[in-house]
């Protein structure tokens, strides 16, 4: 903020940079130049909540306040100018303003003055409900494969809910009605209006940041659509898919349907389902159990009783009743065996020895020893046996076989017979 240069009245500094300790401003200056460079400023439409709504004479009197984070501004109108609207705001109400930042010297106040004023129709306020429903889609922020899985059991159950709610009654009565041992974490908030926002947005993150949270469920009963506005908030949905904790969102009843059911994890139509859903039902585990002993105990029967019968069938046969008789026939059939091969090798033995003989006896008869033995001799020239007197002329040597032995000769030629 800087004035022309030069010295002011009393020589004071025009510039807040020429100001010093022992040359300061004084108070006015600063209001002054405060009001002038404010007023500089463009005029500017925003939208908020109207947290405080008081009305002095001719003059209303509001708090805007962001509905995401916690952030609020004064700003001032005429009375006049809500008094022209067909349905004046009340506290809580969502407003689109128009007006300027003006500095008030007298009281050092900053206040944003309002020339125009419009309450955010139901219409207007579903359109940019779906704007922000497509914008968080886009992203892939409400995609199937971004959802957690629920614990069987969990540890602990976190709850957020309004304080003493039919809907933190009817989560807790449900869930401890199916599962009797579960433990609830519940932080109680405000749902609706003005910072029920912020309050949400910080149990979830405590909520997420305790190690022994396994699963976290936002609950609220039915309401209006503007009632149900917080869960449809981009912040609050932002902040349900960072979660590390699988979020359950029971928001009102089947019909309605935030943002916020888009983005969680699992989507439950009341708090009496989330209660259901939440935790598994004792009894119903329990008939689990026993329906899987049961069929575990027939088939373990059936299987004993098929293999009694089996063995049973098995005893029962003739082998197993008297197990050496077959031995015993066995052992008769190879004894009676081996002496049929005895005798056949006996008799073939028998056969072939008588054979030998008649051979023998053939050979006997028909070789020269037994011709020999019958008076017979063979008459040998050399080594070769005489077959004609021619082979032996008067004086050849001879040698005469007979059956016990030889003897020599002298051939003295070949006789006549007459």
């Amino acid at each position: 903020m800087t004035e022309p240069t030069g010295g002011g009245p009393q020589g004071r500094p025009l510039r807040a940079g020429d100001t010093t300790r022992q040359n300061p401003w004084p108070v006015r200056a600063l209001s002054q130049r405060m009001a002038e460079y404010i007023s500089k400023a463009p005029a500017a439409w925003i939208e908020g909540q109207i947290a405080q709504l008081n009305i002095r004479s001719a003059t209303a009197f509001l708090t805007l306040r962001d509905p995401s984070v916690d952030l609020s501004v004064q700003v001032t109108c005429s009375r006049a100018l809500l008094a022209s609207l067909p349905v004046p705001p009340t506290e809580g109400s969502r407003v689109v303003v128009h007006g300027q930042f003006e500095f008030y010297p007298a009281r050092g106040s900053l206040s944003f003055r309002l020339d125009q004023l419009h309450p955010v129709g139901l219409g207007e306020l579903l359109a940019r409900l779906e704007r922000v429903r497509r914008l968080l889609a886009a992203e892939g922020l409400t995609a199937a494969a971004r959802k957690k899985p629920l614990p069987f059991l969990p540890r602990t159950v976190g709850l957020i809910t309004g304080r003493a709610s039919a809907a933190e009654s009817d989560v807790l009565a449900n869930a401890r009605a199916r599962w009797p041992a579960v433990r609830f974490r519940v932080e109680n908030t405000a749902v609706q209006g003005v910072g029920a926002v912020t309050g949400i947005i910080d149990a979830l993150q405590r909520l997420d940041r305790a190690s022994d949270v396994d699963v976290i469920v936002l609950a609220r009963g039915g309401g209006s659509v503007e009632d149900l506005l917080p869960f449809s908030d981009e912040t609050l949905c932002r902040a349900v898919s960072d979660c590390r904790t699988p979020v359950i969102s029971a928001i009102g009843h089947e019909p309605d349907h935030p943002i916020v059911d888009d983005v969680a994890d699992v989507r439950c139509s009341t708090p009496t389902d989330a209660g259901k859903r939440v935790v598994p039902d004792a009894a119903a585990e329990s008939r689990g159990v026993e329906q899987l002993r049961a069929r575990a105990r027939r088939a373990l029967t059936g299987w004993v009783d098929t293999e009694s019968a089996r063995l049973g069938r098995l005893t029962s046969a003739a082998v197993l009743q008297d197990p050496m008789s077959p031995l015993l026939v066995r052992a008769d059939g190879v004894r009676r065996t081996r002496e049929r091969a005895r005798s056949v090798i006996a008799a073939r033995l028998d056969g072939m020895d008588r054979d030998l003989a008649h051979r023998r006896a053939q050979l006997l008869a028909l070789g020269p020893a037994a011709t020999l033995a019958r008076g017979y001799a063979v008459v040998q020239v050399g080594i070769t046996i005489l077959r004609s007197v021619g082979q032996a002329p008067a004086g050849t040597a001879l040698r005469i076989r007979v059956a016990d032995g030889a003897l020599a000769a002298t051939s003295a030629g070949a006789e006549q017979f007459s």
